[in-house]
């Protein structure tokens, strides 16, 4: 149980959850009886993998789409995977009959569009892109553009940031508060830690 509170710790799991977490599986590993079958260091990564499960879930993994357009933002850390993951949902959404549009909303990453160009087009996926300007307005050109073009979601793809970053914060607020979209996906590297709050 130590090695499993130091390793949550060190990938810098909140000190507060952490506890919670290991009172939870010491309680259950003490109260249950050992099984034969098992030796009892199987029968606490099974409780631990239990918790983890119950701390985590459940999630409804479904994406709850508008039969008019949905817009989806993507939001996060630099390096988390916010464009590889806007392609990808573009492909998945593609899998199941949709028309997405990809919004190139990342002008802080040098060949953030490009890289967003070539996965669209690699997949048969139509992206948005202007070459310079302000995030918030060609964000809002793209959603323009998938309404006016029958496009039925619409997928922005964001630069990352920090939370310390004020400029960068007040940049997505703004986003968000002029295209209002249906649903903000924040995408997290497994490694993010407390970051992601």
């Amino acid at each position: 149980l130590r090695l499993v509170e130091r390793s949550l710790l060190e990938a810098d799991v909140s000190y507060s959850v952490v506890k919670e977490f290991m009172g939870h599986v010491s309680e259950k590993a003490l109260g249950e009886k050992v099984l034969l079958a098992l030796d009892p260091s199987q029968q606490v990564v099974g409780i631990v993998h239990d918790e983890l499960i119950n701390l985590l879930g459940p999630v409804d993994p479904s994406l709850h789409l508008r039969t008019e357009t949905t817009v989806i933002m993507l939001c996060g850390l630099q390096g988390s995977g916010k464009t590889t993951t806007c392609a990808k949902l573009g492909v998945f959404l593609k899998s199941k009959g949709r028309r997405p549009l990809l919004v190139a909303g990342d002008m802080q990453r040098p060949a953030a569009v490009q890289q967003l160009k070539v996965l669209g087009k690699q997949n048969g996926i139509e992206v948005y892109a202007e070459d310079k300007g302000h995030t918030p307005q060609i964000c809002k050109r793209g959603v323009a553009h998938a309404r006016k073009e029958n496009f039925d979601v619409v997928i922005l793809d964001t630069a990352g940031r920090l939370h310390i970053d004020h400029a960068m914060m007040a940049e997505v607020r703004e986003i968000a508060e002029r295209i209002e979209p249906d649903m903000i996906l924040l995408v997290c590297n497994a490694q993010t830690g407390q970051d992601a709050v």
